[in-house]
């Protein structure tokens, strides 16, 4: 489980770390991470949120789906710079992924769409 200030919780955090201008994107054939930074959330620590759709699978993958994308997030959540608001979407292909599977795809795709953010600035 993610600390609390570290989650994304409300439909427009989703929304703005996703579709506002500014938000960075990258992605693989079993996951896409969203990434965004705005002024107001300067300082503050990165929030994640988990975006796993009925494309996926029915509700038990799903769920084992979002348990594993938290367990891999929870050990680069360090690496995440403050004020920056993640968001990972699971494709269909990563309900047959491994824990293992998932996590070698998520980590490159964050560092990605982190390293992006730096050179913009």
């Amino acid at each position: 489980m993610l600390p609390a200030p570290n989650r994304l919780r409300e439909r427009s955090e989703f929304a703005s770390a996703i579709r506002s201008p500014g938000a960075m994107r990258a992605g693989s054939r079993i996951l896409v991470v969203h990434a965004n930074v705005t002024d107001s959330r300067a300082g503050l620590p990165p929030r994640v949120g988990f975006v796993v759709s009925k494309a996926v699978g029915n509700a038990v993958v799903r769920n084992r789906t979002k348990r594993r994308l938290r367990a891999a997030i929870a050990s680069e959540l360090a690496g995440i710079p403050a004020g920056v608001d993640v968001v990972v979407r699971a494709q269909p292909a990563a309900a047959k992924a491994t824990f293992a599977e998932l996590s070698e795809s998520l980590k490159p795709l964050l560092h990605k769409v982190i390293r992006r953010f730096e050179v913009a600035r």
